[in-house]
């Protein structure tokens, strides 16, 4: 039988389980939606070897790859390694020249080593270090959200974001990112699909604006 939908994959941020994901409607007749998640990593994994590791959930040929926040990193490596239609990262960097001035630092001074990532279960610095937002009100919300809370799993991925060395940026990338994202602020973005009033976690919250966009974005 003749496969004629478009795959789109989604890997979600830091942390984050594919619930992030669980208001995002594509037109069924012409969309198929699979939801990637995080294993942890083996011990000294690279991310290049991480990515490769993750390239063999991806079943159809040719998909859309899109990635929110860590996510966004993540499957610009994966496509180093398989031809894609398409990426799209979300609330992410492009390279390391995007990165904020913070992570800048914690990669010269290796600072981010000194973080308390032993308290991740505590869901209000988890949220912290994945979201880069208090989370007083919608606590029950991010709790659902972010289910991992190894700290060999967090160590490695906060080491793995501010050490990134991205490489030529594929001409097949789309950026979408909010103007008011605290975790990458937009000043340091270049080339990007602007979301008006947007914030680190806006593929939760607005859900209408991908809903409405994404169909476009995808098949341009």
């Amino acid at each position: 039988m003749l496969d004629n939908k478009v795959h789109v994959y989604f890997m979600p941020g830091m942390a984050a389980n594919p619930s992030i994901f669980k208001n995002i409607v594509l037109p069924e007749d012409t969309f198929e939606i699979h939801l990637l998640d995080w294993y942890i990593p083996e011990r000294n994994m690279s991310l290049e070897a991480y990515a490769k590791k993750m390239n063999s959930r991806i079943k159809h040929s040719n998909p859309i790859l899109l990635g929110v926040s860590f996510g966004g990193m993540l499957i610009q490596e994966m496509a180093k390694h398989r031809p894609v239609r398409k990426l799209i990262v979300v609330s992410s960097v492009k390279s390391e020249m995007e990165l904020p001035r913070r992570m800048l630092f914690a990669k010269r001074t290796k600072v981010h080593r000194l973080l308390p990532t032993g308290l991740v279960n505590n869901i209000e610095i988890l949220a912290k270090y994945a979201f880069g937002e208090s989370v007083n009100k919608r606590l029950s919300l991010y709790e659902e959200y972010l289910s991992i809370r190894d700290k060999n799993y967090i160590d490695w991925s906060i080491d793995q974001i501010v050490n990134w060395r991205s490489g030529k940026c594929p001409a097949e990338i789309v950026h979408i990112h909010g103007e008011r994202d605290s975790v990458f602020p937009i000043e340091n973005i270049k080339d990007c699909i602007t979301v008006k009033n947007g914030t680190h976690t806006m593929i939760i919250h607005r859900a209408k604006w991908f809903n409405e966009n994404l169909p476009t974005i995808i098949l341009r």
